[in-house]
């Protein structure tokens, strides 16, 4: 399965998001640190969900790297994470 669908399945399992977007970076950080051929190495994450409301960003980081850590430990160089809060403009409802 690719990283990106993993990092989708693992995410919606978790927390239920109002929004996500998983976003494939690693085309732009070719030649960099962590960087190898055929990408996979450097992911955005954009999220909403009732489950990281109220928590402090440190906290809704760790939560999203405790889900992830089998793609931090496997190859995952860099994960960037957004959260957006559930009343966010941003937080729409994630197609089915």
């Amino acid at each position: 399965m690719p990283v990106r669908d993993a990092i989708v399945a693992k995410l919606s399992a978790k927390f239920a998001p109002t929004h996500l977007e998983v976003i494939d970076e690693s085309a732009r950080h070719q030649g960099h640190a962590g960087s190898r051929p055929g990408g996979e190495t450097h992911f955005r994450v954009r999220i909403a969900s009732l489950q990281l409301t109220g928590l402090s960003r440190v906290a809704q980081h760790r939560a999203i790297n405790d889900t992830l850590a089998d793609e931090l430990r496997g190859g995952v160089h860099a994960l960037a994470i957004e959260v957006a809060p559930r009343s966010s403009p941003q937080a729409v409802p994630v197609p089915d």
